[in-house]
C-alpha cells in the first residue's frame, strides 16, 4: 500500500515566518527601508499550485511561534552571509519613506543587541554566489551599513513562490500603507500568481483586489513612486485620484509636472498626494485666446491684435508703430464712448 505523502508545512514551503515580540513592535512602528525605484515588471511565469496560501493567518502565527522556538534553541540551518552578496527582492514592496529616523532607531537596536531574527534569502537565479532577499530587507540594509554578516535561512524559491512568501510576511505587518499593498499585489499578478493566491497572501477579498487593480491601471508607477507611501491616504482617496486621472488625457502629464516641482517634492508624501489631487480637481480654464490682423481691406498688414481673457494686446510693425500709437491715442476716447453707448443700448 502506497504511503500518503506528508503535507508540507508553511516553514517547508516558504521558510521562516518569524518575529520576536520586540522586533515585531519595531516592524510596526519603523517602516521597511525605502526601496529603489520600481523596475519593469518581470516576465510572467506560471504561478503553480501554492496551497499554503489557503491557510489562515492563525496557522501562520503558530508556525512562526514554533520557528522562533527552533531559532532560540540554536537549531542548524541558519547561515552567516556576507551582506555585500545580497541583492533586494526583484519585487519591491516598499515605497520611499519621508522619515529616516525610524530606520536609524532600528539600526541602533541591531548595532547594540545584534540581529535576533534571521532573514530569508534565495540563491540568485542568474548570478552564482549571490542571493536575493525574500523578506528582511531592513535587516539586510542594516548589516550592509554596519559591515557585518547577515544571519539567514536560505530557500530556493521560484519567482511566484517568492512573491507569495513575501506577501504572507507582509500580511502580518501593520505598517504597510494601502498603496504599498496595492503595488505589491500588482507585483504578484505580474509574476503570474493567481488571483486567489494573491488574496490569500494579502488577506484580501475580491472587491478589494478589484479596487487595487483600478488604481494601479490608472495611476502610473512613476506617479506612485513620486508620491511615496502616503501612510494616511487610504483606498477612497486613491480611487478618487484614479478617477481624476481618467477624466482627461492631459491629467497624467499635468499631475507628473505638479509632482516634479521642487516645492512639492520636499513635502511629506501625504501632502504630495493632497497637492496633486487638488491640482487635478481644479477645472482647467478654457483657453479664450484669439487674434486678429490689423489690416484694412485691400491694404497692407500693420500688425496683430491678440485677445486672451482680460488681456488685449496690439503688436504693430516697427515702421508703423509710432504713427499707429499716435492715431490710437487720439481715437481711444471716441472708441470708449462708442463702447459705453453699446453697453447702454444692450
Amino acid at each position: 500500500m502506497t504511503k500518503k505523502a506528508p503535507r508540507r508545512s508553511i516553514v517547508a514551503s516558504f521558510g521562516a515566518l518569524s518575529q520576536t515580540v520586540s522586533e515585531a513592535e519595531l516592524e510596526r512602528t519603523a517602516p521597511d527601508e525605502a526601496e529603489p525605484q520600481f523596475a519593469s515588471p518581470p516576465p510572467r511565469v506560471p504561478a503553480g499550485v501554492i496551497g499554503a496560501t489557503q491557510r489562515t493567518l492563525s496557522d501562520i502565527r503558530e508556525e512562526r511561534d514554533r520557528l522562533q522556538a527552533i531559532v532560540d534553541a540554536g537549531a542548524p540551518g541558519i547561515a552567516d552571509i556576507d551582506a555585500r552578496l545580497i541583492d533586494p527582492s526583484p519585487f519591491p514592496d516598499r515605497l520611499p519613506d519621508d522619515d529616516p529616523s525610524t530606520f536609524e532607531a532600528f539600526k541602533k537596536s541591531i548595532a547594540e543587541d545584534g540581529q535576533r531574527v534571521p532573514v530569508q534569502l534565495r540563491p540568485h537565479p542568474d548570478q552564482d554566489g549571490r542571493y536575493q532577499v525574500i523578506y528582511g530587507h531592513r535587516r539586510v540594509r542594516v548589516a550592509q551599513e554596519l559591515g557585518v554578516p547577515v544571519k539567514a535561512f536560505i530557500r530556493p524559491l521560484s519567482d511566484s513562490d517568492l512573491v507569495v512568501s513575501q506577501g504572507l510576511e507582509n500580511a502580518s505587518r501593520q505598517d504597510l500603507s494601502w498603496i504599498e499593498r496595492a503595488v505589491f499585489a500588482r507585483q504578484m499578478e505580474s509574476a503570474g500568481v493567481r488571483a486567489r493566491d494573491i488574496r490569500g497572501a494579502l488577506s484580501l477579498d475580491d472587491p478589494e483586489l478589484a479596487k487595487m487593480r483600478s488604481v494601479w491601471r490608472s495611476v502610473p508607477r512613476e506617479m506612485i513612486t513620486a508620491i511615496g507611501r502616503a501612510p494616511k491616504i487610504g483606498r477612497p482617496r486613491w480611487l478618487e485620484l484614479a478617477a481624476a486621472l481618467e477624466r482627461s488625457e492631459g491629467n497624467v502629464p499635468r499631475a507628473l509636472e505638479t509632482l516634479s516641482a521642487d516645492k512639492v517634492r520636499t513635502q511629506p508624501s501625504d501632502l504630495r498626494f493632497q497637492i496633486v489631487l487638488a491640482a487635478l480637481s481644479e477645472a482647467p480654464k478654457a483657453s479664450q485666446k484669439t487674434s486678429l490682423d490689423l489690416q484694412a481691406e485691400g491694404r497692407r498688414r500693420l500688425g496683430k491684435a491678440s485677445f486672451d481673457g482680460r488681456e488685449i494686446r496690439l503688436v504693430v510693425e516697427a515702421e508703423s508703430a509710432a504713427a499707429f500709437a499716435s492715431f490710437f491715442r487720439k481715437e481711444l476716447p471716441a472708441l470708449m464712448e462708442r463702447f459705453e453707448a453699446s453697453q447702454d443700448d444692450g
